[in-house]
């Protein structure tokens, strides 16, 4: 499994520490210390890679996920979730085949958001026909983005 890493610099203390915590392939796409940086600017390089097939997985974290949600959410393919406990974490990925976890620095504790990317990462979709269902419809609204876009 890889997993794509990125953050702003309210979040580089937890991902380091989320990084450490795991044993799987992993790139880290930034920020790489402190500085006040802007978190679109890393969440669309977690986003595309993951878009693009490269990552298996992307972990983005900001100071409360919010901003790094919305930015990945932009990209067709993409089904990022703000995850804030196990039950989310878990949920998201049986239901909506989520591939990029999107957490808040300021709002879950580092063992809070190890075990939330332990779930995220060990959970599978379910392949039930109705999560399957409204996947596609999400798939024909990206879709349907794309041709607006080009009009």
């Amino acid at each position: 499994m890889k997993i794509a890493f990125g953050c702003d610099h309210a979040g580089f203390q937890l991902k380091k520490k989320l990084i450490n915590s795991i044993n799987d392939e992993y790139e880290d796409f930034g920020t790489y210390d402190e500085t006040s940086v802007d978190y679109p600017d890393f969440g669309i390089k977690v986003a595309k890679k993951v878009a693009e097939g490269e990552f298996n997985f992307g972990v983005l974290i900001c100071g409360t996920g919010i901003g790094m949600s919305i930015v990945a959410n932009k990209v067709a393919g993409i089904r990022a979730a703000l995850c804030c406990n196990t039950m989310t974490a878990k949920l998201c990925r049986e239901h909506n085949d989520a591939n990029v976890l999107v957490l808040g620095a300021k709002v879950v504790t580092p063992e809070l958001a190890k075990e939330v990317l332990k779930v995220f990462l060990e959970t599978a979709f379910s392949n039930e026909q109705r999560h399957i269902c409204r996947l596609n419809k999400i798939k024909e609204l990206e879709e349907a983005r794309r041709f607006e876009s080009t009009i």
